[in-house]
C-alpha cells in the first residue's frame, strides 16, 4: 500500500512538472530603472498564470555572462528563453546557439541585429524606436519654435535602441519646421544618471551654449538636470527631453524640471515577451516582431497620461 501511494505521488508530481512551464530570462542588467520595470512586469504577469515559472538571470552588462546564462537555460531544458540584449550586435551568435538546441527564444526590448533574419521559434517585442525619439523631438522643435542650439545625449552606441533613437533625432531635425535647430555637441553616457550628470557638467564648464538637451533615455535627462541646476542654470531657460516615462521622470516633470518624455510601455512589454515565449513553446505562429505602441508625455497632458496609465 505505502508502494502503491508512493508510485501515485511520484506520478503526479512527475505529471505536474511535465505540464509546467518553464521560462530562462536574460536581462542585460538589473541595476537599471527601466529594465526593472520591465522585469517586474513579466514577474507580476507570470504569477498571474497556472504553472508558468521564471528563472530571471543578471547579465551585469556582460555579453560572455548572458551566452553562458543561455546555454545555462537550455541545459536546464527550460520550455523557452526571453532574452533582454546586452549587445544588440551579439544576438545572431544567440540566436543560432537557441536554434540549434530547438528551443524558443524572445529578444524583448532591445531590437537585435538580426530581427530580419529571426530563425523559426523566435520573435522580438518591444516598442517601435522610429516612434520614440520622432516623438520627443517633434515636441522640443514645436517648444524651440523651430529654431536653437540642442545637444544630444547618446545611450551605449552598441544599443540598437540608442542608435535608432539618435537617428530620429536627426531625421526631425532635417524637417522644414525644424531644420534651424543646430546640434552643437552629441556623445554617449551609455543610459547613466551619472555619466549624463558628468557629460552636461563639462560641456558647461566648456562654455557651451544650448537651448534643448535632447535625451535617448530619462535617466540621462535627469542628469542632465542635475548638472544645470547644480550651474545655477534655469530650468525655465532649457527645454529636457527623455524617453521612457519612469517614475522618476515623471517626478521631475512635476517638479517643472524635464518638459518631455515617451512612454515606453515596459510593463507591456514583459507580459508580451512572455505571451510570445509561450506561443512558440506550444508550436503557434506569431509574428516575428510585436510591438507595443509609445506614448508622449508633456507637462501638459502628464495628469490625463497618470490618470489612464
Amino acid at each position: 500500500m505505502k508502494k502503491f501511494l508512493l508510485g501515485t505521488a511520484m506520478a503526479v508530481m512527475m505529471s505536474t512538472a511535465a505540464h509546467a512551464e518553464t521560462i530562462g530570462v536574460s536581462m542585460a542588467q538589473f541595476d537599471d530603472n527601466f529594465l526593472t520595470v520591465l522585469r517586474n512586469g513579466m514577474s507580476d504577469y507570470a504569477k498571474t498564470l497556472n504553472g508558468v515559472d521564471l528563472q530571471i538571470e543578471d547579465a551585469q552588462n556582460d555579453v560572455s555572462k548572458q551566452q553562458s546564462q543561455i546555454q545555462n537555460f537550455i541545459a536546464a531544458g527550460v520550455t523557452a528563453i526571453i532574452v533582454n540584449p546586452v549587445d544588440t550586435d551579439a544576438t545572431a551568435a544567440m540566436s543560432k546557439i537557441a536554434a540549434d538546441a530547438g528551443i524558443p527564444l524572445v529578444y524583448v526590448n532591445r531590437e537585435p541585429v538580426n530581427v530580419d533574419t529571426l530563425p523559426e521559434k523566435q520573435a522580438f517585442v518591444a516598442s517601435n524606436e522610429q516612434e520614440s525619439g520622432t516623438l520627443q523631438t517633434q515636441e522640443i522643435c514645436k517648444m524651440l519654435n523651430g529654431k536653437g542650439k540642442a545637444v544630444v545625449m547618446m545611450g551605449e552606441l552598441s544599443n540598437q535602441a540608442a542608435r535608432m533613437r539618435t537617428k530620429d533625432i536627426h531625421d526631425v531635425l532635417a524637417t522644414e519646421a525644424c531644420k534651424g535647430i543646430e546640434i552643437v555637441e552629441e556623445q554617449t553616457a551609455n543610459w547613466s544618471r551619472t555619466q549624463g550628470s558628468d557629460l552636461v557638467t563639462n560641456w558647461l564648464s566648456a562654455g557651451l551654449e544650448f537651448d534643448a538637451v535632447i535625451s535617448n533615455n530619462d535617466e540621462m535627462a535627469i542628469g542632465a538636470i542635475q548638472a544645470l541646476k547644480a550651474a545655477g542654470r534655469s530650468m525655465d531657460s532649457v527645454v529636457i527631453g527623455g524617453i521612457d516615462a519612469t517614475q522618476d521622470a515623471l517626478a521631475a516633470m512635476a517638479a517643472g524640471d524635464l518638459d518631455v518624455t515617451v512612454f515606453q510601455n515596459a510593463a507591456g512589454q514583459g507580459k508580451g515577451s512572455v505571451d510570445a515565449a509561450l506561443k512558440l513553446a506550444k508550436g503557434e505562429a506569431i509574428e516575428k516582431k510585436v510591438y507595443i505602441p509609445f506614448e508622449l508625455v508633456t507637462k501638459e497632458n502628464m495628469a490625463s497620461y497618470q490618470a489612464k496609465n
